[in-house]
């Protein structure tokens, strides 16, 4: 798992980390706690064999956004990983260690039982196809697979669970599993905005750079008092669907304190964009994002009032009633 951001996220206590893995959770999937791909642990297992099958069938949902039906598994599944692109999207392949945005099902072969899906919970799966975030049943079965893709696999224990399963969510170390994964997006360390450039004419604000190669855009904060309401204006205006008051987004970010331009925060240090629902993050956020287009670039000033008031994370650099300037690039909402 990549490291975490520090910030952003608000609870009654003020702070929550915000993480990879499988923070799409909620009360409509019972086993999502500890049944969502993510690895438990790194596998030291060899690479499997790609074979053709043998897969269920899919019986219902069959287009690409819809949740999946998927029979029982019929005879013994393979002991390698069986891997069937049902439906061929044309969108940019996804690489190994690239961030996927994606809608999953997954089942026991033997008993047809699904223990995890993204689809009742109305928010795709954020997550890296690295080497100890995910299973490697799901590294080696989408890597090369293009985004708008529906892909069917079968994930026997060596690169599932292991021998030791996951009891919680009534899979046995004997168990192969069978996911249906839509791959709806993909991101990576330089993953940017994509739109059109928005004139910055306010001296007041600060100036942003518009740079969209993957690294951290400028922010030039001006010499007078920060505005007492919140801003967020674009930088860069995409075209994509707007955000809701409810939305997950997946972002790239960088966050400096207005009175010292100092950073305190970002997704470029790490390296990795991040995701979050706009329901668990300082009110700034929330409300400065809703409404705006995914694939802009905003920026976004957040008076104390709607960040951390007189109470700063420890260790922030954040001091107590401090403004705080964000940029952010939307790169996807659900």
């Amino acid at each position: 798992m990549r490291r975490r951001s520090l910030l952003l996220a608000a609870v009654p206590a003020g702070l929550v980390t915000l993480s990879a893995c499988g923070d799409d959770k909620s009360d409509s999937s019972k086993a999502s706690d500890s049944a969502s791909p993510s690895a438990s642990q790194t596998s030291a297992a060899p690479p499997p064999k790609i074979v053709d099958g043998p897969l269920p069938a899919i019986t219902a949902g069959v287009k690409f956004g819809e949740k999946p039906t998927v029979a029982k598994g019929s005879g013994d599944p393979s002991d390698q990983l069986a891997v069937k692109t049902v439906i061929a999207g044309s969108g940019q392949t996804v690489a190994e260690k690239d961030f996927i945005w994606a809608n999953y099902l997954g089942q026991i072969w033997d008993t047809a039982k699904v223990f995890d899906n993204s689809y009742d919970r109305k928010t795709p799966l954020f997550i890296q196809l690295s080497q100890g975030s995910i299973i490697d049943g799901w590294r080696y079965a989408l890597t090369g697979k293009k985004v708008g893709s529906r892909v069917e696999f079968s994930v026997p224990p060596t690169w599932g669970y292991g021998k030791e399963g996951q009891s919680q969510a009534g899979i046995k170390g004997t168990d192969t599993l069978v996911f249906v994964v839509d791959l709806e997006d993909t991101f990576n360390s330089k993953s940017s905005a994509k739109g059109t450039d928005v004139p910055q004419d306010d001296a007041k604000l600060p100036t942003v750079g518009t740079n969209t190669d993957g690294k951290a855009p400028s922010v030039k904060i001006p010499k007078v008092d920060p505005p007492k309401e919140l801003v967020a204006n674009y930088v860069i205006e995409g075209d994509g669907a707007k955000v809701a008051a409810d939305s997950t987004v997946v972002v790239q970010y960088v966050g400096v304190v207005w009175d010292t331009g100092k950073e305190f925060d970002s997704s470029y240090s790490r390296n990795a964009p991040t995701s979050f629902s706009l329901q668990q993050v300082v009110k700034g956020w929330a409300q400065g994002l809703t409404g705006k287009k995914v694939g802009s670039r905003v920026l976004v000033v957040i008076p104390p009032s709607l960040g951390y008031g007189d109470n700063p994370p420890s260790g922030s650099g954040i001091e107590k009633d401090s403004t705080m300037v964000f940029v952010v690039d939307i790169l996807a909402a659900s």
